[in-house]
């Protein structure tokens, strides 16, 4: 699965990728583990259920379905794992590459972070910036969900998740 036409990385590029975003990963899940248990472990390290899929597999489940929109069965059935499992990844490794930042193109040591950085470039650059939004259909929230009401489109009538993506002139994602 770590092959270019699955994932759309080089495995050099796929293998530092993996190295960046694992201390941010180490240190999320504890934070995560110590707020849930209301303290430190009780345990020793490593008692208790293994992970399903290590963290390099999490890693690659995440960007194949972020390429490739891979429904989380499907991907579940490739890593012999079940959907929940596969879900529970993604929901862990999709916020981590935000927080590193994302290459500016042709400007390898440049990192966009923020929206604000991303004018900031375009306006270093002299780049014209292309934005687009869509609207894709979801379930309708439970009732009495905080944020219920920012899915509701007054375009569409349904609820919807909004996105944009921002292009420079040649089309590439920034």
């Amino acid at each position: 699965m770590s092959h270019p036409a699955f994932c759309g990385l080089e495995r050099a590029h796929l293998g530092v990728l993996i190295e960046e975003l694992a201390d941010p990963w180490l240190g999320r899940c504890g934070s995560e583990l110590r707020e849930r248990r209301g303290g430190e472990r009780k345990r020793t390290a490593g008692a208790g259920p293994d992970h399903k899929l290590v963290f390099t597999d999490s890693v690659l489940v995440t960007v194949i379905h972020l390429r490739l929109q891979m429904p989380h069965a499907a991907l579940a059935g490739l890593y012999g794992v079940s959907r929940p499992t596969v879900t529970c990844a993604i929901h862990e490794i999709r916020p981590l590459p935000a927080v590193r930042g994302f290459a500016a193109p042709d400007r390898p040591g440049i990192r966009l972070r923020t929206l604000a950085d991303v004018f900031a470039y375009a306006e270093a650059e002299g780049v014209e910036l292309r934005i687009d939004g869509t609207e894709t259909q979801v379930r309708r929230p439970w009732a009495g969900r905080p944020g219920r009401k920012a899915l509701v489109s007054g375009k569409k009538k349904q609820n919807t998740a909004k996105t944009a993506t921002i292009s420079d002139g040649s089309g590439r994602l920034l």
